[in-house]
């Protein structure tokens, strides 16, 4: 495997990266040349569905403007996404490693609704739920406030084994926080364009996405709608809607880990409503925590599960300040109930005509599955890099699931899986000290192979 400081290099993609080779890779990236980079954020806003959304994007890129160009000639760009629990913080050190190691400009959006507009640090004050029983909102538009009249608190346990108590905020029925919870996914497709359009201009950059976990369901989404992306550089990402349904009914209600069977089946609980906006606490570190401990440790991981919960609890005072709540489920998971509920609500505030509303019922439903026929774009390659210690991604689900799944499509996209026999699902999280930055610093040399060794090329 080449090196980050080598102007060349030579397609070298394998199908597994040990422990050690890992930390081979890993050093030989952190200790490269570090270009001086420029670093600055852009607030823009869009209008969807009759409604306007401030959209917020970090740009990271060569502060002597030369950009890495990829196999095809053009500058190579690649766009991010972080997963279901926080903001362009999440793969800020992703974004760094593209720039300042690899020369490549990285654009990271904030999903809509969760940058911290009040401050500029753009860190989240208290919890997401407050002892008053009040709790955090998204910020879709800056200056607006979805205030604790417009939603009620529900606590959901049929999915205990796996999330424990389950707090929702239940918008209510024709408020705004209601009316915006039916329309952000329309928000979303225009807000991953316009921000491609804006920093990776179409004849000038090919871009590569990477979406982690939750984000990797919308890069999917954006695959076949931007017409100058070249394909997906994945790290720990949820395939689209549609076959991370079938991945989790694969996994069980419990998930798998390395070593261990899956779960045996069972309700997955992700068909919530639209107007459920779910709200993160300590309890989903600690549904990572517990299987990444038992996958690496084994059973004898439970003697210490005091230590795990002390450390599950002292991140979460970190962990908080990132938005931590979610709504994505309906096309992460492709809940057809969801969208099409949606799109009809959304419907009905802009007074559609019956025509208008079928239409506006496919374009929801589009977002949970790949666009097929003559007129859709071609899927374009993937590349996955996971973690063999991965809750969410095993590998048994991606070869038993999730590759013969895109294998069906026609034309089938290029695909390639590399397993890291490393880290975890939080992919930039250290892991021991001979791993600062998880295997962040693998997978950006990875993507560097692929991108300027043709992997991209069609």
């Amino acid at each position: 495997m080449a090196t980050a400081a080598k102007a060349r290099v030579r397609l070298s993609l394998p199908r597994r990266v040990s422990r050690r080779g890992a930390v081979r890779m890993s050093r030989a990236v952190l200790d490269s040349p570090k270009r001086r980079i420029a670093r600055r954020e852009d607030i823009f806003r869009i209008k969807a569905l009759g409604m306007d959304w401030d959209i917020g994007v970090m740009v990271y890129e060569p502060a002597n403007g030369r950009v890495t160009r990829g196999a095809d000639g053009k500058k190579a760009g690649f766009f991010l996404l972080h997963g279901g629990n926080g903001d362009f913080k999440s793969v800020e050190p992703l974004a760094l490693l593209l720039a300042e190691r690899f020369g490549y400009r990285a654009v990271s959006m904030t999903f809509p609704g969760r940058l911290y507009f009040p401050h500029r640090s753009r860190d989240w004050p208290g919890d997401t739920i407050s002892a008053d029983g009040t709790a955090r909102m998204p910020i879709w538009k800056r200056g607006e406030v979805i205030t604790p009249d417009q939603y009620r608190l529900v606590h959901e346990t049929s999915l205990r084994d796996r999330y424990g108590t389950r707090t929702l905020a239940r918008a209510k029925r024709g408020t705004l926080f209601y009316h915006r919870m039916a329309a952000w996914p329309a928000a979303f497709e225009a807000a991953m364009l316009a921000a491609c359009r804006r920093h990776f201009p179409e004849g000038e950059y090919s871009v590569y996405a990477h979406g982690h976990s939750t984000g990797g369901a919308f890069t999917a989404i954006l695959s076949q709608r931007l017409s100058n992306m070249a394909g997906q550089t994945e790290v720990e990402t949820a395939p689209i809607g549609e076959i991370n349904r079938l991945k989790h009914a694969w996994s069980g209600s419990l998930g798998k880990i390395k070593g261990f069977d899956k779960g045996g089946g069972g309700k997955d609980g992700l068909d919530d409503p639209f107007s459920d906006l779910y709200l993160r606490t300590w309890r989903d570190r600690a549904r990572y925590a517990g299987p990444e401990a038992l996958g690496k440790e084994g059973p004898q991981a439970l003697m210490r599960l005091p230590a795990l919960m002390e450390d599950v609890l002292d991140l979460w005072q970190t962990e908080r300040l990132r938005p931590q709540f979610k709504a994505e489920f309906l096309i992460t998971h492709n809940v057809v109930s969801s969208l099409a509920d949606a799109a009809r609500v959304s419907a009905r505030r802009l007074k559609l005509s019956k025509g208008e509303t079928t239409a506006l019922v496919e374009r929801y439903l589009d977002y949970g599955r790949y666009l097929r026929g003559p007129e859709a774009r071609p899927v374009p390659p993937l590349l996955f890099v996971n973690s063999c210690y991965s809750r969410d991604n095993s590998e048994e689900v991606f070869n038993e699931v999730v590759l013969p799944q895109l294998a069906g499509l026609d034309p089938a996209p290029k695909t390639r899986m590399v397993i890291v026999d490393a880290s975890s699902h939080l992919y930039t999280e250290a892991d021991g000290a001979d791993l600062p930055l998880g295997m962040a610093p693998v997978a950006a040399q990875l993507f560097d192979a692929a991108v300027r060794g043709g992997f991209f090329a069609v």
